[in-house]
């Protein structure tokens, strides 16, 4: 259900002025939006691919400034972005194995911005800490500012295997605040799995407003060539599916979908879903990435020529390369027909173009049953495939095979290794005020036998291992609602769905389907890899990012050896 969102108020009359006459761009190339001087830019229905500015690690390192900006659209909604010094949003950040990310961020949003508070459909979502904002400096220290404010901002790596410490991927209590600079110095290891992963602003009680919003970037740790042939050489896309409100104007039917969805920052909006446009020669293959970076909007794709479904040939899961972890180091190419796809999972496929004869041939979503007290994700186009014998290739290609795959993968052997502790985690959910069927709902992940509460920065941890250590956790929901597990710095093998095992693969996303009040809580089982170099604080929680503000997660510690 659509959930009380927070809205700047001070922010959207502080940019009113600015761009009171700023609409849509024209989409022609990725540097018009840039060219028209707005800040995060938006591009018009129907408009062809454009796909964000790609930067490259030179030597090892990769540097970028990246500014934290907002705006007010023509629909009031407030939008978010990270823009670099030359105009353009949300970089496509390309590194290797062993590179180092530099950023420099500076929070350009203004001080004085005020919450306020925006009524959804039925239920509310708690805001955690708001519209106090604070986080004290008990516990961990803080990393930056020191008191959170409604501007505030921070960078979550996500899927990154690197550390959660400060001006790396720390998110807990690292703090930017309006008119401050910060500086990020990530480390990737050596043994990071080629794939796509993401960047994302992670304040607990406002992160679904910045991901609403479309502050959001793809990162690419290259060499994906060197697992699984099968993409060598391939032109590449990336594709960014996003989330945001409806704007008021529009009168919603009872078939509205929970939120409107874009593509590239192209909207298919209701209720027309105008799709994108991507053009490709006949038969053509290509190399597509997909991460849905919605706040809150689960998606099921699948690519249809009319009306058939077609093979989607997938080579990486979360950020890694499928298959690449059974000993081999080399990647196994799985068939697939459609893919779910929860908030911040990633899905990269080889897909061949339409014939000429081929009449409507789309990308979609299918419809995805949230439950009874889920959100409304309906089946919709997201883009139609137009091919032409003379359609531009992506403008870039994947690397022809340069080497063997790592003889050593990250997560080898994992599969094999023994637990050494068995937990369950639940899911939950309550009205505020149970008398009300308004009031906000307070969210719940908990390790069973635990009292549920709310996250907090300064709650302690709700889970305590050691580094080395390779644990089985069972995630169940008890809610009627989907919710989505995602923790933070590692990866998890999946080894059972509802007690049957399944052919499991490496994630750091997966989707716990709604309970329907009767029999067993839906569940899954995954094998947690501590074995890495990370130790300290970091988090798990759902990924519905309306959960996680309302309180859905929670702090593991995990301990030196």
């Amino acid at each position: 259900m659509r959930r009380l969102l927070f809205v700047f108020v001070v922010a959207a009359l502080w940019v009113a002025t600015a761009f009171a006459a700023v609409g849509a761009v024209p989409a022609n190339n990725q540097n018009s939006a840039s060219a028209a001087n707005v800040a995060c830019p938006r591009y018009a229905p129907g408009s062809s691919l454009v796909e964000a500015k790609d930067l490259f690690s030179s030597h090892g390192l990769l540097r970028v400034n990246l500014t934290y900006k907002t705006r007010v659209d023509k629909d009031g909604n407030t939008l978010y972005c990270f823009m670099t010094d030359d105009g353009v949003q949300n970089p496509t950040l390309h590194v290797r194995p062993g590179d180092e990310l530099m950023i420099s961020l500076k929070n350009d949003l203004p001080s004085s911005m005020a919450p306020s508070f925006k009524k959804g459909a039925t239920k509310g979502m708690n805001m955690g800490g708001m519209p106090e904002l604070s986080v004290s400096a008990q516990g961990l220290a803080n990393c930056g500012g020191m008191v959170m404010t409604d501007s505030s901002v921070n960078i979550h790596y996500h899927g990154t295997n690197t550390p959660p410490t400060c001006h790396q991927d720390e998110v807990i209590k690292t703090l930017i605040n309006a008119g401050e600079t910060f500086q990020y110095d990530l480390h990737f290891p050596y043994d990071e799995p080629p794939g796509l992963y993401w960047y994302h602003p992670h304040i607990h009680g406002i992160a679904e407003a910045a991901v609403l919003g479309g502050a959001s970037g793809a990162i690419i740790v290259e060499g994906i060539e060197n697992i699984n042939h099968d993409v060598a050489g391939l032109p590449e896309r990336t594709l960014v599916i996003r989330d945001n409100l409806i704007p008021e104007s529009v009168n919603q039917g009872n078939d509205a979908p929970a939120w409107d969805v874009s593509l590239n920052y192209i909207p298919v909006a209701y209720p027309g879903y105008t799709p994108v446009v991507i053009p490709m020669k006949p038969l053509q293959k290509q190399f597509w990435r997909v991460l849905n970076a919605s706040a809150d909007t689960i998606a099921d794709l699948q690519v249809q020529y009319d009306g058939v479904p077609q093979e989607l040939q997938v080579v990486a899961i979360d950020g890694v390369p499928t298959g690449s972890q059974d000993g081999t180091s080399e990647g196994k190419t799985l068939a697939r027909k459609h893919f779910l796809l929860a908030p911040a999972a990633r899905v990269e496929f080889v897909i061949t173009g339409p014939a000429k004869s081929v009449k409507n041939a789309t990308l979609m979503t299918l419809n995805v049953d949230t439950g009874p007290d889920g959100d409304n994700d309906p089946t919709r186009p997201l883009a139609t495939i137009k091919v032409s014998a003379t359609a531009a290739n992506p403008t870039l290609s994947v690397g022809g095979v340069s080497g063997p795959p790592p003889l050593k993968m990250r997560f080898w052997g994992l599969a094999e290794a023994k637990p050494v502790k068995q937990r369950k985690l639940y899911f939950s959910e309550v009205l505020s005020d149970p008398s009300d069927p308004n009031s906000p709902t307070n969210f719940f992940i908990t390790v069973d036998g635990a009292t549920p509460v709310l996250f907090d920065p300064d709650n302690p941890p709700a889970i305590v291992t050691t580094q080395g250590s390779v644990e089985d956790w069972t995630i169940e929901n008890r809610a009627e609602e989907n919710h989505e597990f995602h923790i933070h710095q590692i990866h998890f093998l999946v080894l059972e769905r509802d007690g049957r095992p399944v052919e499991g693969q490496y994630r750091d996303m997966i989707n716990v389907p709604y309970w329907d009040g009767m029999g067993p809580y839906p569940s899954v089982k995954l094998r947690m890899d501590f074995r890495g170099p990370d130790v300290g604080d970091f988090v798990y929680h759902c990924h519905i990012l309306g959960h996680e503000d309302g309180g859905m997660m929670a702090i593991i510690r995990v301990l030196p050896r």
